[in-house]
């Protein structure tokens, strides 16, 4: 289910990231009193009442600058705001309204989003009052007086944000063809890859890194089953940004990782797997998307009778968080082992949806815990009363215990991976939820 979009707008320095960070319950964004300090944008998942949204954090907008800086800023915010189903437009009281504040909302207002505008610093709303006031004349809507270094309003901010969110029962509402996000850095061969499996030239092919912007949604049917392949801006290192524009396809990798069920990193097997691979399928794993790697470009490598399993080897090391990826070698420009890829996306699918019956899942962790002792620490012993199933994409698991502190994230693991033997679950994380029950209750 796709989650809506939230971006933070407005100048420089009014205190975006400050709010980004209390939203997002830690401090992602870097905070200092420079304008321009956040470059890049940054994204975290936030939950209000009963509703999840994506928050993403952006540079601020200085509308008529001319900065190459704070220009390519302007540009990266707007593609932020193209994004974003509701905006929150952030104004700096003690400054008061400024003429770049009204520039920025005529830009909000040509977006035709919903925009919720935000008076932060507004640390006493009885003494402040009338210069909140003054922020009506933007035409915008009602201000709403935040403080988010002291936390406070943000409660109120965050009731007419989801306000604009369509009803939950809507977002269900979404076709259930298997949605497969095709994710890497620029130039790995995504779109040539998703124009093979089409048999046509539907997608731009180019070898100019980063041609493609936007993340688009192609259906394709392979043996009468139909799947949604989205084809997303490739991510390439800080160091290695000419324009500044690309720092913000990250946002549209985003976007389509949280709307697929299984993301496809490829990787290029000329340049061989890097940390920024890793970044990338971190986006995915943090997510709980089902996961395969694909190395693409393997008719260009010249090879011997290890060559396979040295690269094997090196992909596993530099992606060593994420074990249960399922791992193809495949060239987009022959068709080579193409066809393997749908079987291991079926694969995966199945295993994102798996649901083990509690009675079962009870009886593989007796004999894990016959086989290996729980942890004690001062002579107090973990005892693991129950485990049951309680989600799939990602299957999801509570297991109930005597002290959640003797619970290691080893012995974790190790449950995991005796139902991992058992059921396989193949390219899908696991998620493991420890709750604590008295012993008395057993």
């Amino acid at each position: 289910m796709s989650k809506p979009i939230v971006a933070i707008v407005g100048r420089p320095n009014v205190g975006k990231s400050t709010l980004f960070n209390a939203l997002a319950g830690e401090n992602i964004s870097i905070i200092k009193d420079t304008p321009g300090v956040t470059r890049d944008r940054i994204y975290a998942q936030v939950e209000w009442l009963d509703r999840t949204f994506t928050l993403i954090d952006t540079g601020g907008i200085e509308p008529e600058s001319s900065d190459i800086i704070l220009s390519q800023m302007r540009e990266q915010a707007q593609i932020a705001i193209d994004t974003a189903d509701v905006i929150i437009f952030m104004t700096d009281l003690k400054q008061g309204l400024v003429d770049s504040d009204s520039k920025v909302a005529d830009m909000l207002r040509r977006s035709h989003k919903p925009v919720v505008l935000c008076v932060n610093k507004t640390d006493s709303f009885t003494r402040d009052q009338a210069d909140v006031y003054e922020f009506y004349n933007l035409g915008i809507g009602d201000p709403i007086p935040v403080s988010s270094a002291n936390r406070t309003g943000i409660g109120d901010l965050l009731d007419e944000v989801i306000r604009h969110f369509p009803p939950k029962d809507e977002l269900e509402e979404e076709d259930e063809r298997p949605r497969i996000a095709v994710i890497g850095k620029p130039n790995t061969g995504k779109s040539s890859l998703i124009n093979l499996l089409l048999g046509e030239n539907r997608l731009i092919v180019s070898d100019i890194a980063g041609t493609t912007r936007d993340a688009v949604d192609t259906a394709v049917t392979h043996d009468g089953k139909e799947y949604v392949f989205i084809d997303t801006a490739g991510l390439r290192r800080k160091n290695k940004i000419r324009e500044e524009l690309e720092r913000y396809s990250i946002i549209r990798t985003v976007t389509a990782v949280e709307r697929c069920d299984v993301a496809v990193l490829l990787i290029d097997a000329v340049e061989g797997v890097t940390e920024q691979d890793a970044k990338i399928a971190g986006i995915a794993h943090e997510r709980g998307k089902g996961m395969i790697i694909a190395v693409n470009k393997w008719d260009a490598i010249e090879k011997d009778d290890k060559t396979i399993y040295r690269f094997t080897e090196k992909v596993r090391q530099t992606l060593s968080f994420m074990p249960y990826a399922q791992l193809v070698f495949i060239s987009a420009k022959t068709g080579q082992r193409v066809q393997k890829l749908y079987e291991q996306i079926d694969a995966v699918l199945e295993s994102c949806c798996l649901r083990v019956a509690t009675g079962v899942l009870n009886e593989i962790l007796s004999e894990a815990v016959a086989m290996q002792q729980p942890p004690a620490d001062k002579g107090k012993r973990l005892k693991l009363y129950y485990i049951t199933q309680v989600a799939v994409k990602p299957p999801t698991f509570v297991i109930f215990v005597n002290d959640k502190e003797l619970m290691h994230f080893s012995y974790t693991r190790y449950i995991e991976n005796q139902i991992r033997n058992t059921f396989g679950f193949t390219g899908t994380a696991l998620r493991f939820l420890i709750r604590e029950r008295k012993e008395k209750q057993t």
